[in-house]
């Protein structure tokens, strides 16, 4: 079982480049970074936690930014979008960005990715909605073929692209892992078609009743599960819900951090440190 911790960074959060450090000295795998490139001032689509939605989503800087700080300063450390809203981005351009931070990491970045919930955001950037998780497919798709052929093309129903070069490639072979964060069954099967592993947020119980599931889905989809194993996002970190994670087979328990200082987080970091080492 690995260990990974999760934050909006943000101006008033700890820095990319102390946590990673403090991560890296307590044992820890992995430093996850979410994005929102803006929050429409309409508001018309419900933050999925229920209530108001934190002000971190509005404040939140950019992963890839932060990720590069976070991996220049570290040695062991894995980088890790968590999630890349991958939809709406030009998928050339995030090609290039996943393989630069891949080579200057030295192989260290995990390609953590959703299909995203905010309409307006996404509409923003000329997605629509309905069409966003084919439009993922294909932009991995896409960007699979430009990371592994010297001359890559695609034609898909949105992307489209004739033969071109682009470099880097990632250290990698033949490309970072690919994620896919979401619920079940929609992110688990995108998981297992496109993907390396599954990212779900929910409780141990229900992870557990939903595993049979999706070693059947894998099973059916010519997919050995071990191929596509699951790191889940768990809001509680302790001994006891990281043992019975690992009894399920789950490879890496994740934690969010609130966007604090370092005083704040550090004390955080401890409890969970020592939380690490009883699990394991």
């Amino acid at each position: 079982m690995q260990f990974g911790a999760a934050i909006f960074f943000t101006e008033y959060s700890i820095g990319p480049i102390e946590l990673a450090q403090a991560l890296e000295e307590r044992g820890f795998e992995s430093l996850w970074a979410p994005e929102h490139s803006h929050i429409p001032v309409s508001r018309k689509t419900p933050y999925p936690g229920g209530g108001e939605l934190p002000k971190e989503y509005y404040d939140v800087m950019d992963p890839f930014v932060t990720l590069t700080a976070a991996a220049a300063a570290t040695k062991s450390l894995k980088v890790a979008t968590g999630i890349c809203l991958l939809q709406q981005r030009d998928v050339i351009q995030t090609a290039k960005l996943v393989a630069s931070i891949d080579q200057l990491s030295g192989g260290r970045f995990l390609f953590g990715i959703g299909v995203g919930w905010n309409q307006e955001e996404m509409e923003n950037h000329g997605t629509d909605y309905a069409s966003r998780g084919q439009r993922v497919r294909e932009n991995i798709e896409a960007m699979k073929e430009i990371w592994t052929k010297d001359e890559a093309q695609y034609h898909g129903e949105f992307v489209k692209f004739d033969p071109i070069f682009a470099w880097p490639k990632p250290v990698q072979k033949p490309h970072p892992p690919i994620l896919l964060g979401g619920a079940f069954p929609q992110a688990a099967r995108r998981a297992i078609r496109y993907g390396n592993g599954w990212l779900p947020i929910m409780g141990v119980n229900d992870l557990a009743n939903l595993l049979p599931k999706y070693q059947e889905m894998a099973k059916e989809a010519g997919r050995d599960v071990r191929d596509v194993p699951i790191s889940a996002w768990h809001a509680r970190f302790d001994a006891d819900a990281a043992k019975r994670l690992a009894e399920l087979g789950v490879v890496r328990m994740i934690t969010t951090l609130p966007p604090a200082g370092r005083d704040k987080i550090l004390a955080i970091l401890d409890k969970c440190a020592e939380a690490m080492q009883a699990a394991n």
